[in-house]
């Protein structure tokens, strides 16, 4: 776009986005508007508009007007009123849809860079990809016959999507294999689930993560637990670890599922907003098993919302760390260009009233990401559950009962940082069969290979850590293995099965049936009571 295109899409931008947010919250914006002088805003846009010129005319270099305009002035705006208000150029708002809608049409599978190449890190279950034969350490050599060597993985990727049923070639080098590997595939629909296949961890206790909130996320919750049998749990462990949140409703949606109908789930307000409460419209009707809900601190958002609401109400026993504390409610506007704006509206509260969002006015916005502060709570901000539990706002929500993730040491932590497992599954299964049996842990055998290999790429240790390590390499080695053997679903499975925090859940479910039980006989001796104060003022009336 020309450069006075560009400037004219900035002016243009400003007044789309006041006549969406006016559109929304119309009489609170026309009182603003009343009470302050007519022309201000026509003054800040030519202030803005005579430095961009002089900017434009006078800079040493040529201007390039997408980074002057999406990469500084609107993002440069937006990063002083708070961390998550945020400008999404055309490829950033159609991948926010993407995701938000769970599906794209390609090949379907993960790539990321491994020592310059890009490689397949694992193709989706499924997927277009899948179905070919495309595997996990296969380098990606050229697309449609042009080579990749000059390709960042960004760009491989976008040359991999595309409109369904068309087709595009791909090269892959792989390991144990003289020649290049050519594939031709079919483009096509790609579905990420955020709620993938709900499995027993043991006889009735049900096992269900929801790794984002996008426009399916209840749609896919119900129908896990239609397909399991609701009936049939005893207990259930959601995950919402590294659940960075997504949309509003569908956290709501989620939360309605195991509540009772008509209990609040949450609410926000803001400067032109007013309190907006969200309750339980169709509850869990009848369904009332214990849950345990693990969080750590990448939990954000509406992940925070489900599990605030499920603590407030004492509903589910929390296990894990204290969550991201966001709790700052974007509203997200389509502009022109096909941009959007993610704009800071609102606050997100609890059911006890407490907020979630942690502080951010006294720090860097990279502490705040970073966690530097390590989520201090505001003493100020004190609430209780429906039984009568102390709960604090202002830095998250805050677990029941803390679970600390073993520190890795040094000679595991070494493994990770060079990729061992991965290079070692892609060397392995060069030279094995790729099917396993269901239920496979490595053996012996396996270990003294991946020995081995590890001896033979120079990898420096000591035989008393790998020794020590035993055990945990083998559910390291399981977790690679398996998304070859079977699929990426599948490994996420083997995963959560060996899972000591998942155990640790397992072990709590008393604890949040003893929870869910006092709640209930508090609430109980409530009503019981406001039945009698009743009663006596119908009496003393009379």
């Amino acid at each position: 776009m020309a450069l006075k295109g560009r400037s004219f899409f900035v002016f243009s931008l400003i007044l789309l986005g006041s006549s969406v947010v006016g559109g929304i919250y119309g009489p609170r914006i026309q009182v603003a508007a009343a009470a302050s002088p007519s022309d201000e805003l026509s003054s800040d846009v030519q202030s803005f508009t005579r430095i961009y010129s002089l900017v434009e005319q006078n800079f040493a270099d040529h201007v390039n007007a997408d980074k002057a305009i999406y990469k500084g002035a609107i993002p440069g705006m937006l990063m002083v009123l708070d961390p998550h208000s945020n400008f999404f150029d055309p490829k950033e708002y159609q991948a926010l849809r993407d995701d938000q809608r769970g599906h794209y049409y390609g090949v379907g599978m993960l790539v990321g860079p491994r020592d310059g190449k890009t490689m397949v890190m694992a193709p989706f279950p499924g997927s277009p990809a899948y179905r070919a034969g495309i595997r996990p350490g296969d380098i990606i050599a050229y697309i449609n016959d042009k080579p990749t060597d000059n390709m960042n993985s960004t760009e491989i990727a976008d040359l991999l999507k595309g409109p369904r049923g068309t087709q595009v070639k791909i090269g892959v080098v792989r390991e144990g294999a003289t020649e290049p590997i050519s594939f031709v595939v079919i483009r096509d629909e790609v579905k990420r689930p955020s709620v993938p296949d709900a499995f027993w961890v043991k006889p009735g206790i049900a096992y269900l993560k929801i790794t984002s909130f996008g426009e399916t996320t209840s749609h896919e919750l119900d129908e896990n637990m239609k397909r399991l049998g609701e009936n049939n749990i005893k207990g259930l462990v959601l995950d919402l670890r590294g659940n960075p949140g997504g949309l509003l409703n569908e956290g709501v949606a989620v939360a309605d599922h195991f509540l009772q109908k008509g209990q609040t789930i949450v609410s926000h307000r803001g400067r032109n907003s007013v309190e907006k409460p969200y309750i339980a419209r169709v509850g869990n009707r009848g369904h009332d098993y214990p849950i345990v809900v693990l969080v750590n601190r990448s939990s954000a958002s509406a992940a925070e919302i489900v599990s605030g609401a499920l603590q407030d109400h004492d509903r589910a026993w929390i296990l894990g760390e204290t969550t991201f504390g966001k709790g700052l409610v974007q509203t997200v506007y389509p502009l022109s260009e096909n941009t959007g704006l993610a704009l800071t509206t609102a606050h997100f509260y609890t059911p006890s009233g407490r907020l979630i969002q942690r502080d951010y006015s006294h720090r860097s916005f990279y502490d705040y990401y970073f966690h530097k502060d390590d989520n201090a709570r505001n003493p100020a901000d004190v609430k209780m559950t429906d039984s009568g539990r102390t709960v604090y706002g202002g830095g998250g929500i805050t677990p029941d009962e803390k679970y600390e993730v073993p520190v890795l040491d040094a000679f595991e932590t070494k493994l990770t940082r060079k990729s061992a497992f991965f290079n070692f599954t892609r060397h392995y299964f060069a030279t094995h069969d790729t099917s396993l049996p269901r239920g496979w842990m490595p053996d012996e055998t396996t270990l003294n290979e991946f020995h081995d290999y590890l001896l033979d790429q120079h990898y420096d240790f000591k035989e008393a850590e790998f020794t020590l390590d035993h055990d945990w390499m083998k559910r390291q080695l399981a977790i690679e293995m398996y998304i070859t053997a079977f699929n990426k679903d599948e490994s996420d499975r083997i995963m959560a099965m060996t899972d000591p925090e998942v155990q640790k859940a397992v072990d709590a479910m008393p604890r949040a049936r003893a929870l869910l039980e006092t709640a209930k006989k508090v609430l109980a001796q409530r009503m019981m009571k406001s039945g009698s104060q009743t009663a006596a003022l119908s009496g003393a009336g009379h």
